[in-house]
Formats: structure tokens, C-alpha cells, sequence
């Protein structure tokens, strides 16, 4: 991140609990620092004329800015003026998407984005942090490149030791505060985390006086996490019109809860669908809020696989856009990522093993890519890693790709 020295705005955002206010006093330890979440604190910021901002505060980090709108003016004019060259701001929302914000700092933010712990940061623990396999796939030729020559099995301390990060990852999520607890803390810490999300993240989105909608949206989402979006489906089972399950859905991506992957529009075989697929950003979330002791079901796994690579692409700064292809027919491939170099199929599946018939969709796809078609990946529950099939396409266990 951006040193104080040099004159910025900096923004970081991400979902409660990610690790925001940790981060931004490490890296800013010497700033002053206020947080918006205590009410005087608002109350005395919102007092505070623009003419007096950069005089009173100087350098600082203010946490939580979404919750006094007032301050992001003021910011905006200490910083045209010259008076205060660098700021930093936090909100568990995303700030640049509420309007208010954009037309203010727009053009003049550095933003950054904080997520629930990547599978290849909680494997790491204190380490230094090293990039997973997948990275490697941004700037391959062919996918071959990257995956020959990799040993097909790891030792087994090392297969034990990835196998029991993702269990947690597919059981409890990536939130930081969970990998101390024991069990019975974390089915707590879960439980606090739906209502506090409710108390007070919605409430910076939105003043809503029946909660229940808003719950039953929530829990249908969950439900349906790596599933076509259908707002006339989720309006139909919630009760409420399609204008209402549209603005809470926009409500539970805007604070990171959930995101939408958008279909792959070029015509590699037939007619497309276009809907996007919507999934939640982290696991042990969607089971909770979907009810607590949900098994584990292929649409998890999938939301596993597919939130581990968002968060990579998100944060990094990857030059790798993600989308999923499915046809009227039926053709399906549940991610699509594009590189400058051409497309990857990915293919997953929470069983142990891959066979031929799991990269039937990705060959058909290679037929359509023609050139552009730079390999394939059957990502599967196992720990395995070897050739499945032509077009270059890989059998790949979700422990080896995200590590």
C-alpha cells in the first residue's frame, strides 16, 4: 500500500471482519486514527467544517467512512487544496460504488480490496506469502507449460497439511478471527457475524423497518450459491417483487457478501445463456446463513474453487478476467478464465478422482476457441495432478491450484 509520504488517497474495502482496521494500523501505525463505528466520533467529524479538516486531522485513517457521508466532501477538498496530501479510508462497504462517493473521489482514490483468507494465505500461516498456481496461468502459452513437469503427487505431510486448510476453508470460511476458536466458537462467531452483518452493514446501505424480506433473500442466495440468477425465481420464493430481490441482492454484493459471474457472451457453439451465476464470496457464510450444519454439496465445493480464484484475480491485479459458459443445449463449463493469451476451461468437481467424461464440456469448448484455446483443468477434491485428455487438458486437485 501507498507509503504516507506521498500524497494519496487511499481506500480500502472489504467485508467486516476481513482484517481492515489490523492491516491499515500496521501499515499506517503513525497516523492519527478514528473510527466511524463509535457515535461520537461521527458526530464530531460531521461538525468539522472543510476549512478545518486538514488542521484538526492531518494525515489519518478514518475507519468505517461509509457511516458519515459528509466526510468523503471534505476529504476531497482538503486534498484538492494541497492541505492534506493523504488520507486513508476503510469501509465494509464498496465506498466507490455509492454515489455520493463516486462523484466525490472519483479519479482520485487508490483503491484496494481486502477479502476472507485465500486458501494459499491460511496455508502459508506466517510465512511469506507466495503466489498459488494459478497465478501462473495469467501469463502461460499453454496450460501445458505451466502443469508439465510438476510432480503428480506431493509428499504426504504436505498433501495432509493442504487437505485439513481446505476442510476448514470449506467448513468454516476464510473470515481471520475463526482460525484460533475452537468449534463451538466459530458455530458462535458465525451465528454473531449474520446478525451483526444486519445491525450494521445493511444499515449503512439501507433503512429498512422489516428485516424478514431481507432474510429470507439472504437465505434463498445461500442456498442457491453457484446457481443461475433468477430475480423472478428469488422474488417468487421470498414473497416480494423482482424490484425488491434486485436492490437486496445489490445490497449483499455492495458489502461483499455475495459476487456474479458474468457468462462468456462469445458464440464458441450454440446460443448462450446470459445470466450471470451467483456466488457467495466465502464458504463457512453461505452455510450459515443457508442453515447451520448444511453438508457439503457440489454447489459449495464449486463456490470453494470459484470465490479462491475471484479473490486471487481481485487482489492481485491479475490480467485474468473470470466468466462461466453454459448454452441452451446444456453445454456447460463452470469457469472461463481469459488471459491476453486466449481462454482456460475449468471444470469442478468435488469428487476425488476425474474422468474423461467430466472434460466432455471442455472439449467441445476447445473445438469452438479454436486458436484461442490454451488448455483446460478438471479440478477435483483429490490430490492427484496429471494429464486427463487432449486438448491439453489436466486432471488438477483444488489442493495443487490454490496452493
Amino acid at each position: 500500500m501507498p507509503s504516507p509520504d506521498q500524497r494519496r488517497i487511499v481506500i480500502l474495502t472489504g467485508a467486516r471482519q476481513t482484517g481492515k482496521t489490523t492491516l491499515l494500523k500496521k501499515v499506517y501505525p503513525t497516523l492519527r486514527y478514528v473510527n466511524l463505528d463509535v457515535l461520537e466520533n461521527r458526530e464530531w467529524l460531521r461538525g468539522l467544517s472543510a476549512l478545518n479538516w486538514a488542521e484538526t486531522l492531518g494525515k489519518a485513517v478514518i475507519d468505517e467512512a461509509q457511516k458519515e457521508p459528509s466526510v468523503f466532501e471534505k476529504v476531497k477538498y482538503a486534498f484538492d487544496e494541497r492541505a492534506a496530501d493523504f488520507t486513508a479510508l476503510s469501509g465494509s462497504a464498496q465506498i466507490l460504488l455509492l454515489s455520493k462517493v463516486r462523484e466525490s473521489l472519483a479519479g482520485r482514490a487508490f483503491v484496494y480490496e481486502l477479502w476472507p483468507l485465500m486458501f494459499s494465505e491460511v496455508l502459508g500461516g506466517s510465512e511469506a506469502f507466495r503466489e498459488p498456481l494459478c497465478a501462473r496461468l495469467a501469463t502461460c502459452a499453454r496450460v501445458g507449460d505451466v502443469l508439465d513437469g510438476i510432480p503428480p503427487e506431493l509428499p504426504p505431510d504436505e498433501t495432509n497439511r493442504r487437505r485439513q486448510v481446505m476442510r476448514h476453508l470449506l467448513k468454516w470460511g476464510g473470515m481471520p478471527e475463526l482460525l484460533g476458536l475452537n468449534d463451538a466458537d466459530r458455530r458462535d462467531w458465525l451465528r454473531s457475524y449474520e446478525a451483526t452483518y444486519l445491525e450494521r452493514d445493511l444499515g449503512d446501505l439501507a433503512r429498512l423497518s422489516d428485516l424478514a424480506p431481507f432474510r429470507k433473500l439472504q437465505r434463498l442466495t445461500a442456498l442457491r450459491t453457484a446457481s443461475l440468477l433468477s430475480y423472478s425465481e428469488l422474488a417468487r420464493d421470498g414473497g416480494f417483487s423482482v424490484d425488491t430481490a434486485r436492490r437486496y441482492l445489490e445490497y449483499l454484493g455492495l458489502s461483499y457478501q455475495t459476487f456474479l459471474l458474468p457468462p462468456y457472451h462469445v458464440n464458441l457453439t450454440s446460443q448462450v445463456v446470459k445470466s450471470p451465476k451467483v456466488f457467495w464470496a466465502d464458504v463457512g457464510l453461505a452455510r450459515q446463513v443457508g442453515g447451520v450444519g448444511r453438508a457439503m454439496t457440489g454447489g459449495l465445493f464449486e463456490t470453494f474453487v470459484v470465490s479462491e480464484l475471484y479473490k486471487w484475480v481481485r487482489s492481485s491485479g491479475a490480467d485474468m478476467r473470470l466468466f462461466y459458459y453454459r448454452t441452451r443445449s446444456g453445454l456447460e463449463v463452470d469457469v472461463i478464465i481469459e488471459t491476453p493469451n486466449g481462454l482456460i476451461g475449468v471444470e469442478i468437481k468435488m469428487r476425488e478422482k476425474a474422468g474423461h467424461s467430466d472434460a466432455a464440456g471442455l472439449r467441445r469448448v476447445a473445438e469452438g476457441a479454436g486458436s484461442r484455446w490454451l488448455g483446460g483443468l478438471v479440478v477435483h477434491g483429490g490430490t492427484r495432478l496429471e494429464p486427463l485428455c487432449e486438448p491439453d487438458i489436466w486432471s488438477v486437485p483444488a489442493i495443487r491450484l490454490l496452493g
